[in-house]
């Protein structure tokens, strides 16, 4: 159930949308450990967003997971991600914050139920 909230003050065209989502998808999985089938990636473009005082590109993302977190695994996806909004839409890594979260599983619900 990893999942990647991604939100950007560029507008994002389908084209990139779908390099992103597929992208983050492989990155989620592989560096988690999880099967692509469980992971889930949301991408908001053109947010309004303001980052040291300025609307110059940014973004902020949240990972959201139960279990498969720490130290080294956290430092590899903000590494990962970040070199992704660098090719993609030119977002410098020091214009970019990332959220880890690791969620007690009965505080997950998927298929009407809790994991």
């Amino acid at each position: 159930m990893p999942t990647l909230n991604l939100y950007t003050n560029i507008p994002v065209d389908a084209v990139t949308t779908s390099d992103i989502l597929k992208d983050a998808t492989k990155v989620l999985s592989k560096i988690i450990g999880k099967p692509e089938s469980y992971v889930m990636v949301v991408l908001h473009g053109g947010v309004p967003i303001v980052f040291a005082g300025t609307e110059a590109p940014a973004a902020f993302a949240e990972v959201i997971s139960i279990g498969g977190l720490g130290q080294s695994v956290n430092a590899k996806l903000s590494s990962t991600i970040a070199d992704i909004l660098q090719t993609k839409l030119s977002i410098d890594s020091s214009r970019f914050y990332i959220k880890f979260f690791d969620s007690p599983r009965p505080f997950f619900g998927f298929n009407g139920t809790t994991f």
